[in-house]
């Protein structure tokens, strides 16, 4: 019964923060704030992160596919992978442990200080002005972290396949391109935006009812990341299993 009662306050704060979204004036500028924040955290370690994963692909797939006879397939696998998977979790993972772990502490900070008490009193509510421009600054800078992923991750790619392995870089961007439909990137970008909207709900939640005190603070960041990895990777596999379903792979 406690999980559950926690999951609903999750979604009653949630649902709460986008009530008001319609009234931009009142929280614009702190969702400026937030969005530069983020990208300066996650921008710069989001690419260390997508170069080797997509060198790393490319190395493993380009053995098996020097074995086969069929090394011009290697930009296939890296980018497809890059697209469908790789692009939306890597901009997830980073705005949670980041960015999120960051929004935790200044929630929970908030709350011990009785901030969010002190908001309520002057007839200010704490969730319409905190937590709704966090939730779209975090699913917006989520979305705009997908095509950074891919780009550093298919260069990571070329370089170790064409200038490592040898193959021919018409060969590596065909093959790169051949697999990939519209709808691949569309539902990326989905999935990053709501991958990002879930970060930035357990993060304020986790801040907002954290245990008056310092170690309260620290434990709600320790549960925010994990319990937003855990979510992440949940939801990711229901959507890719959804999207097969009704656009089975090209072959």
């Amino acid at each position: 019964m406690n999980v559950l009662g926690q999951v609903g306050d999750l979604f009653v704060i949630s649902l709460e923060g986008f009530r008001r979204t319609w009234d931009i004036r009142s929280w614009w500028w702190e969702f400026v704030e937030q969005c530069w924040f983020l990208a300066r955290v996650t921008a710069i370690p989001v690419i260390l992160v997508s170069i080797p994963l997509g060198a790393t692909v490319a190395l493993q797939v380009g053995d098996l596919a020097w074995q086969l006879g069929a090394q011009s397939a290697t930009g296939s696998a890296v980018v497809v992978g890059l697209v469908r998977e790789v692009a939306p979790l890597a901009s997830a993972l980073l705005i949670a442990g980041a960015g999120g772990s960051a929004m935790t502490s200044d929630m929970g900070a908030r709350n011990i200080r009785d901030e969010l008490s002190a908001m309520e009193v002057m007839a200010v509510n704490p969730i319409h002005r905190l937590v709704t421009p966090r939730l779209w600054a975090a699913s917006t800078l989520a979305v705009l972290l997908v095509p950074l992923v891919i780009l550093a991750g298919a260069g990571g790619g070329f370089f170790f396949n064409v200038i490592v392995q040898g193959v021919t870089p018409g060969a590596y961007f065909d093959g790169a391109l051949s697999l990939l439909l519209l709808s691949d990137l569309v539902v990326t970008l989905i999935k990053a935006w709501i991958f990002g909207m879930i970060a930035a709900m357990v993060a304020c939640y986790m801040g907002m009812t954290c245990e008056t005190s310092p170690v309260g603070v620290g434990r709600a960041v320790n549960k925010s990341t994990v319990v937003t990895f855990m979510l992440v990777f949940a939801v990711n596999y229901i959507i890719s299993t959804v999207y097969f379903v009704a656009y089975p792979p090209k072959i």
